[in-house]
């Protein structure tokens, strides 16, 4: 195994909404002594914004190296990457545009630096969808930006994680109204392609099963309820498993299928919309649950809780969720050192298909 696959990580933390939970969370998650031992936190923020934080939420007193770049970090302590370049004012939970604006500076230089190298993975605080709202920023959510920012022309997948639920969406931050009119089966077989090689590469299972949930009440009841079941997601299954050997099950309808705990039988389940995953995941696994952006080259993960405007700056907010993050960064990073390490330099094929004839090849000819 090469030496990136046991390398202490250089982990990019973003603050988030200044006025919400981020610098409390990320700085209860990295302030245990064995979060040191693992990787290299290098948060992204302000000294002003992380001060006001820990004296309003009494968070530990920390040793942080201060710097203007990620390019000089120290490896013994956590740091923190002045990118803020504005006086910003901090109203504890009361959403801003100015928080807005101080969120995205923050997330576009992290995403500057792991494009470069400078750091290894990126874990996000959250951010208020509309505040963030800009001429620089006009995405649903960090995974449409993230697709665009860093992407390379590859196509997203979020992924809600726990170690043994993981829960992926066909549609992400879309109205309701809309879901039925965007579903097709060429879009429904990208997302089972992507979450089953995320799947293998990323979350390390050789053959994923995968539960395929249904779109309307009871899977349609045979098209009384709906129709999407039989010629939409139904085509894409069978075609997923047919052309290219996807172990896809389903469509199950939603409510039985969590309410029976079904989700024990299977690697992942694909969800057609948000809430139809995200809440029974949350009610499942709200402090542990982990948000992740398949599919991309780089990775990212999240808490899977938002900005937390109702406790913000009362101490109390569960870090948990990103501890548990950063955990799931440096496993699927170290995941995909293993399985490309694993398939560079392929043995050759010893048998050329000529028609009906497995011909085997005399490899000390050449011509």
């Amino acid at each position: 195994m090469s030496e990136n696959y046991n390398k202490r990580l250089k982990i990019g933390i973003t603050i988030g909404d200044t006025n919400g939970i981020g610098i409390e969370v990320a700085f209860k998650a990295v302030g245990i002594p064995e979060m040191m031992e693992m990787c290299i936190p290098v948060i992204y923020g302000s000294s002003k914004v992380v001060s006001y934080h820990r004296n309003a939420c009494n968070l530990p007193n920390l040793q942080i190296y201060h710097t203007k770049s990620a390019d000089n970090i120290k490896d013994n302590m956590p740091n923190l990457v002045e990118c803020i370049d504005q006086d910003i004012k901090i109203e504890l939970g009361h959403p801003s545009k100015q928080a807005g604006m101080a969120a995205f500076q923050v997330l576009e230089s992290a995403v500057h630096d792991l494009k470069n190298g400078l750091i290894d993975v990126l874990v996000t605080a959250p951010i208020s969808k509309e505040n963030i709202q800009s001429e620089q920023f006009r995405f649903p959510g960090h995974t449409e930006y993230l697709e665009s920012a860093a992407g390379e022309g590859n196509k997203a997948l979020m992924i809600l994680c726990t170690n043994d639920l993981r829960v992926a969406l066909v549609t992400n931050h879309l109205p309701i109204t809309q879901v039925p009119t965007v579903l097709s089966t060429d879009l429904i077989r990208e997302k089972l392609r992507l979450f089953n090689t995320s799947l293998k590469r990323d979350f390390n299972i050789g053959t994923p099963r995968i539960a395929v949930l249904a779109l309307n009440p009871h899977a349609g009841e045979n098209g009384i309820l709906g129709s999407e079941e039989q010629e939409i997601i139904l085509p894409a299954m069978l075609q997923s498993l047919d052309e290219e050997g996807i172990q896809c099950f389903g469509p199950y309808a939603a409510d039985g299928f969590f309410g029976a705990r079904q989700y024990r039988r299977f690697d992942g389940v694909l969800a057609m919309y948000h809430d139809q995953g995200l809440a029974p995941f949350k009610t499942i696994a709200m402090d542990e649950g982990v948000n992740f952006t398949a599919g991309l080259p780089i990775v990212r993960t999240s808490p899977d809780h938002g900005t937390g405007y109702d406790i913000a700056g009362q101490g109390i907010a569960n870090e948990s969720s990103m501890r548990h993050a950063i955990y799931m960064a440096i496993d699927i990073y170290r995941n995909r050192v293993r399985y490309d390490e694993s398939r560079q330099n392929p043995l050759p094929k010893l048998f050329q298909d000529r028609g009906r004839d497995n011909v085997k090849l005399d490899l000390t000819k050449t011509e």
